[in-house]
């Protein structure tokens, strides 16, 4: 157990110039009182990941770096979307601090939580995932919809925790092997049981938006999903297979149906009937070459190797002197 581990705290960051002096006095308040409380080095960061902000967000960043030692920036050369900001960070991180701890910038997960996660890190696990107690504010459509996901995720065989999103600490060790992995379709939340290595939770009460407008509507949390699924799962296409057979079976079944009434003597009547049958396996095709096709594309895009963000600028982060990097 290191004694006095150097933690830094990765925030992504997206057009939050209206949330940011809020919740950036807060995140500094947190992390000052831990350094003076001897639970964490000297050494910690607040890391603040400008996604490709298109308003003041990064000025704001280079204020807070200039005015606070503990304070940290990178930006993005171009929006890359969450999960690769988040990534960015986590990659800066990983050489210079002994845990991360990643966290949304609207102050919704509770900053308190950091100490119980502290404390799990002190009992040996190597990843604590921060896990909302209730979902009681949440309207019941959203509430409905997440849950629905959690469960789809885990019977597609995907290993999730259930009501965890992006808050959880990860230890350096973890971090490290973590960076073996290069898929450019992200779905972290996904991605960080895979590693291994002890872990716990810890549960938190998550807040209202401090300030701002959320930047993830319903259509960017349906493509999560999505991707969430088809990243880390090959189920969808086994589900296709057993559609594919039940539908051949059930076809099978009226083909012989067809033959027994033709030696009786008997006509197939019907427009109507043999519409429904076509117009039914065409849906089913069509559907089948959709999933299919979103693998392929998927495959397409790991096969190119694109690098996954590009950082432009870095503030305060120790080695100031690297080269801007691409990963």
């Amino acid at each position: 157990m290191i004694e006095r581990p150097v933690l830094w705290i990765i925030i992504p960051c997206y057009n939050e110039e209206q949330v940011l002096p809020v919740t950036s006095e807060m995140f500094t308040e947190k992390l000052s009182g831990l350094i003076n409380a001897g639970r964490v080095g000297e050494k910690s960061r607040l890391l603040f990941v400008n996604d490709g902000s298109k308003d003041g967000t990064w000025d704001i960043i280079k204020k807070l770096s200039d005015e606070n030692p503990i304070v940290s920036g990178i930006s993005l050369s171009c929006n890359r979307g969450h999960q690769n900001a988040l990534l960015a960070g986590l990659c800066e991180a990983v050489d210079k601090c002994d845990i991360t701890i990643s966290m949304d910038c609207d102050g919704q997960d509770d900053i308190e939580a950091v100490d119980k996660m502290l404390d799990r890190f002190g009992e040996g696990c190597q990843v604590v995932y921060g896990v909302r107690s209730s979902r009681e504010k949440d309207t019941f459509f959203k509430r409905f919809t997440a849950e629905s996901f959690y469960k789809l995720m885990m019977k597609m065989g995907v290993e999730v925790v259930y009501n965890h999103a992006d808050y959880r600490l990860i230890s350096n060790r973890v971090l490290k092997e973590f960076t073996d992995f290069h898929e450019v379709n992200l779905f972290l939340r996904g991605m960080i049981p895979l590693v291994g290595f002890k872990s716990g939770t810890v549960e938190y009460k998550r807040q209202e938006r401090l300030a701002g407008n959320t930047h993830y509507p319903l259509s960017k949390m349906l493509a999560l999903a999505f991707d969430g699924i088809t990243s880390l799962s090959i189920k969808p296409i086994r589900l296709i297979t057993g559609i594919g057979i039940l539908v051949a079976i059930i076809s099978f079944i009226f083909i012989i149906w067809a033959i027994v009434d033709f030696f009786l003597g008997k006509t197939v009547s019907g427009w109507s009937s043999t519409i429904c049958v076509v117009s039914f396996i065409g849906g089913i095709q069509l559907i089948a070459l959709g999933v299919i096709g979103e693998y392929v594309g998927k495959i397409y895009l790991e096969t190119k190797a694109r690098p996954r963000f590009i950082i432009e600028e870095r503030l305060n982060t120790v080695n100031d002197s690297e080269n801007n990097g691409a990963i």
